[in-house]
Parts: structure tokens; sequence; C-alpha cells
């Protein structure tokens, strides 16, 4: 083989080489990114049933039905359209009605959302900011008078 050969081969290895790295980062991080739907964008967007997303508002005033065990099923609104979400697991403390939440899961093909996983506020002042913006989006955002919108609402 000679020496411009041999170059030529490990070039061409180190680009192959390369190229199955990026292939690889580029696979974990699709894997990984979860996406944040208000109920009205979830319900207007086509995603596959395994697909991890993320959907918030507000847990809808008289539709928390506790089931057996752990079960617990709620409607999270943004006062313009609504989402089912059964969750199999410990609500958080500060889950209630009528409150901001999160829930990660998916939407299973009857429009049920199957969650995972349940943010609820952690004070007084503080709602998620994806629901928060949501809710401006709907134009349903009422904050105290007087205040800043984003004032006493955490930040990520």
């Amino acid at each position: 083989m000679t020496r411009k050969r041999r170059r030529l081969t490990i070039l061409l290895l180190a680009l192959l080489s390369l190229g199955t790295a990026t292939a690889l980062v580029l696979s974990a991080f699709d894997d990984n990114l979860v996406f944040f739907y208000s109920p009205t964008k979830l319900k207007a967007a086509e995603l596959p049933p395994e697909r991890l997303v993320r959907v918030g508002g507000l847990v809808l005033p008289g539709s928390v039905e506790k089931g057996p065990g752990s079960r617990v099923a709620f409607a999270i609104t943004d006062n313009a359209a609504e989402v089912a979400v059964v969750y199999e697991g410990i609500l958080p403390d500060l889950f209630r009605e009528g409150q901001g939440v999160v829930a990660q899961g998916r939407l299973e093909p009857g429009g049920r959302f199957r969650a995972v996983e349940v943010l609820a506020k952690h004070d007084e002042n503080y709602m998620p900011p994806e629901v928060a913006e949501a809710l401006k989006e709907s134009g349903e955002w009422r904050p105290a008078e007087g205040s800043d919108p984003k004032a006493g609402y955490a930040t990520q």
C-alpha cells in the first residue's frame, strides 16, 4: 500500500468515525428532548404515541378522581381546551384543583394523557413558566393587581 493510499484510508476512517459519533450524539439528544404543550396545542398536535411530552395548565375544578391504589384521574385546562390525565403514583403535596400543574407523559390514541410524572407549584407565588405562558397565550392570564406578570415567578 502506498503512502498516499494509506493517508486516504486513515482520513476516510476518521471521517466515518466522526460521522458515527455525530449520529449517536444527535440520536441521544432527540431521545431526551421533551416538548411542552398547552392543552389547546396538544389537541392540535399530531404526536406519535411513544413521544414523551409535557402538558401544563390548571387542574380543572371537580375533575380529580381517585381510583384504586395510587391511580388518579384529573383534567388539565388552559381555559380554552381540556386534556384528561391519568397518573399512577403519589401526587405532590401541593397538588389541588385550580392550581398550576405540569404533567410529563405520553398521549394515548383515545386522546387521554398517561402521565409518568406530575409537578405542582411549590409555593403561593410560583407557577411553572410554561403554564404561565400558555395562560397568557389563551388570554386567561390574571396577575395580581398592579403586579408585573413576571414578578414573583421563578425562572429556570
